[in-house]
This record gives structure tokens, C-alpha cells and sequence, in this order.
């Protein structure tokens, strides 16, 4: 949720915030109608509590002959001050709707728009110069690495097995994030994949895009898209300690997306599937520190892409095309030969304190009074990350190189194929 002092003193941040998303500024003006009738309902109810309480006292202190016309007075009061306080949670529930409804405010910078807006910020690598190259599919089904027909016999559309080097490949991939991350401080998790409503709500995942996350409605668990929702929640109803810096933990899980609406598009292999395992860096700081906890994200992101020696560009989302939770967004995209285009690998994002509102996560500030903290996320690695490794590194001879820094994670091996290849 976004800062309520911040929007009375700044409605028109927040109205130009909506119309960089593209959405309605109306919502803008009906928060703020709600958040008035909630402090005037508040305040009505308060003063009435007080009133009754004054009449009570005066009962006590009456005389016998005066008590029956103060009993009279402190009954009719009693149901004013019970509607009022019905009036209030009335007003306290249509202001909390109208709070969720608004998306976090953009931050100063990014570009207007919608998905086609991005700004490109810089292109990083050499693309390689490959004359008819394979798909990650073709190459991957070679190998022994990737079976999308048995998955899909076992799971159905977009299920896919990772089979021999496949199997071995993502591990290594993974293992090397999660190396990375412990070098920089991070503490690794092992998050759970199914979350109560209030976690996966908190972090702003049951707006617009509800429909792509899985539900068991038995359980009422969601299962969760990213371990940022785990990650978001370790700290929920907390105040924790960052007077020695920045919290950050790398969450390792299985991510589960319904792919609504996503018909059609990148059906082949295992770019756009159900399952898939991650890496996810997650940082609490400061609000003062958020701009800057983003770049190191970033930093960290184009550090793992450079182990993996692919060519890829960074660039600043459209602010039509952030989440909800989300103030700044950048995605490192991947060269993908066989598509001759870029293709989506990493993105780390700024949520400020729109999440930690929500979940009620606070720091102490320099006052040492409890102060919302920001939460930022990025991602290390995917399993996606292996439709580029295949596709950029495939050789002439059927084989694919292993780059220099994923070797220790591989036993050592240089390439993938002939007698590198563990077919089940």
C-alpha cells in the first residue's frame, strides 16, 4: 500500500504515477475520499466514546434524583456511539479497498508507457555469429538434456522433464547463484512453495494477475511464482534490525505459474512453462537506501550473466508495465539465436514500502520510533537460463561449451555432448 501522508500531501505524484501506468486517476481521488470519511468517522466516533464516558461519570456522581433522566441520556448515547462505530468500520473497509486499489508510485525516472516502452540501457557482449542454429529444444533433446514429450505425458502442456546433463546443468547453474550470493552476504533459504492468502496478497500478487497463480482452495495455500513471496513474508508483523545495513537472503525454490492468457506464445521447449526452479535475491533496507540496494541487484544479475558469457541488454521497464508492487523495474535480457531476439533472464525490482505496508514490516528509524522498511527483488537464475546457455555456446560439431566459471560446478567438464552426455 502506498503511503497515505504521501498522498495527501502529494495527489498529484500520485495522479501523474497513474497516468505513467496508464491507469485511472480516478482511483487516486477516491482514496483520498475515503481515507477523509475514515479520519471524520474516526474522529466522530472518538469524541462520542468520550462523551459517553463524561455521562457515565456524571451517573456515578448523581444525585439519586437526577440518575434516571442521566440513564435515560447515557442509553441514547450508547446506541449513537454504536452506529457511529459501525459507520466507522464501514468507512475503515471501503478505505482499505480503495487503499489496495492503487498501485505503488512510480519512481522519478522510469519511462512512461506500456510493454513496448522500455528504454534500452546498454547492450553487453558480442552476439554470436552462428549459421543455422539449433533451437534449446533441438539441442537439448540431442543431448539427452530436455523431454517435453514425457512431461507432457506426466503433467500435461508446458511440463517438461530435465533429464541427464539437463538435470546436472540446472543444478550448477543454480549452485553457482547461490555461491555468488553467499560471497555477497546473502543468506540462503530454502523457502516453502505454498503461502497463506495474507503473504501471497501482501506482496501484491492478487491484483490483476491473480489468475496466473495456482490456488488449492481446499488448503486455501497459494502456490507461489517466485520465493520472493516466501521471502516477503519471513518478516511479516516484525520490526526488524538494520542499523548494520541491509537484510539479504537468496531463496532457492520451485516456482509455479498458470501462464493465463500466454496461449500461443513461446509453446516450444521450456522458455514459457509451469515449473521451474530459481534463485531470488531479497533485500529489507531503508527507504533512503532503496535506490541504490536496486543497483546493486542489478549488479549482481549482470555479474552471474557474465560467468555464463552470453550477450545481453538491460533495460528500464515502462511504468505500464510494473506490477502493482513495483516503483522501478529493470529486466537483463538474453540473446536468443534461434529467434534472433532478446529474451527475458533476470529482473530485479524496487516495491519501496508498498509491500512492507501491507505485511507490516518496520525498522526503527534514527527517532527509534517504527518506520516501514523497503523491500527489493532479483532474480540470480532460472531454469530459463538454460535456453540461452544451449543456444549461445552450441559448437559446429553438436556440442555445447561449457562456460569457464560453471565448470567447477560440472566436474570440471568443458563441453556438453558425446562423451559428456548422461542420458537416462
Amino acid at each position: 500500500m502506498i503511503d497515505l501522508r504521501f498522498l495527501r500531501e502529494n495527489p498529484d505524484a500520485v495522479r501523474a504515477s497513474q497516468r505513467a501506468r496508464g491507469e485511472s486517476e480516478s482511483l487516486v481521488d477516491e482514496l483520498l475520499a475515503a481515507d477523509e470519511r475514515r479520519r471524520a468517522a474516526v474522529a466522530k466516533a472518538d469524541a462520542l466514546r468520550g462523551e459517553q464516558k463524561a455521562v457515565s461519570n456524571k451517573v456515578k456522581a448523581a444525585a439519586k434524583h437526577e440518575r434516571p433522566a442521566l440513564v435515560a441520556a447515557a442509553k441514547e448515547l450508547a446506541a449513537t456511539v454504536k452506529a457511529a462505530e459501525a459507520d466507522q468500520a464501514e468507512a475503515d473497509a471501503a478505505m482499505r479497498t480503495a487503499h489496495l486499489a492503487v498501485p505503488n508510485v512510480v519512481e522519478e525516472g522510469a519511462p512512461a508507457g506500456g510493454e513496448d516502452d522500455y528504454v534500452v540501457i546498454r547492450e553487453v557482449g558480442a552476439i554470436p555469429q552462428l549459421e543455422n542454429p539449433l533451437d534449446h529444444l533441438a539441442i537439448g533433446e540431442k543431448l539427452g538434456a530436455i523431454d517435453m514429450e514425457r512431461g507432457s505425458k506426466v503433467g500435461g502442456s508446458r511440463f517438461f522433464f530435465l533429464t541427464g546433463v539437463g538435470a546436472l546443468l540446472e543444478l550448477a547453474l543454480l549452485n553457482m547463484a547461490v555461491a555468488q550470493a553467499v560471497e555477497y552476504g546473502f543468506t540462503p533459504m530454502i523457502t516453502p512453495t505454498l503461502v497463506k492468502p495474507e503473504i501471497m496478497g501482501g506482496t501484491g500478487f492478487l491484483g490483476a494477475h491473480a489468475d496466473e497463480i495456482y490456488r488449492l482452495e481446499a488448503d486455501d495455500l497459494y502456490l507461489v511464482g517466485t520465493s520472493e513471496v516466501a521471502l516477503a513474508g519471513y518478516h511479516s508483523d516484525e520490526i526488524i534490525d538494520l542499523s548494520n545495513g541491509a537484510k539479504r537472503y537468496a531463496g532457492w525454490s520451485t516456482c509455479y505459474r498458470r501462464e493465463a492468457g500466454s496461449y500461443g506464445k513461446d509453446t516450444r521447449g521450456i522458455i514459457r512453462v509451469h515449473q521451474f526452479d530459481k534463485v531470488e535475491m531479497f533485500s529489507y533496507t531503508t527507504l533512503d537506501q532503496a535506490h541504490d540496494e536496486h543497483l546493486r541487484l542489478l549488479a549482481w544479475e549482470e555479474e552471474m550473466l557474465a560467468k555464463v558469457e552470453i550477450p545481453y541488454r538491460v533495460i528500464d521497464v515502462a511504468a505500464g508495465d510494473l506490477g502493482s508492487s513495483a516503483a522501478r523495474k529493470f529486466d537483463c535480457e538474453a540473446w536468443l539465436p534461434s529467434q534472433n531476439r532478446y529474451l527475458e533472464l533476470t529482473s530485479t525490482s524496487n516495491c519501496t514500502d508498498f509491500q512492507s505496508r501491507r505485511l507490516n514490516i518496520r525498522h526503527r528509524g534514527a527517532n527509534g520510533k517504527p518506520e516501514p522498511v523497503a523491500t527489493l527483488n532479483g532474480t540470480l537464475a532460472t531454469t530459463r537460463w538454460i535456453v540461452s546457455i544451449l543456444e549461445n555456446h552450441q559448437q559446429a560439431d553438436g556440442s555445447v561449451k561449457v562456460p569457464a566459471a560453471l565448470r567447477p560446478y560440472l566436474g570440471g567438464q568443458q563441453s556438453l555432448g558425446g562423451r559428456d552426455v548422461l542420458a537416462p
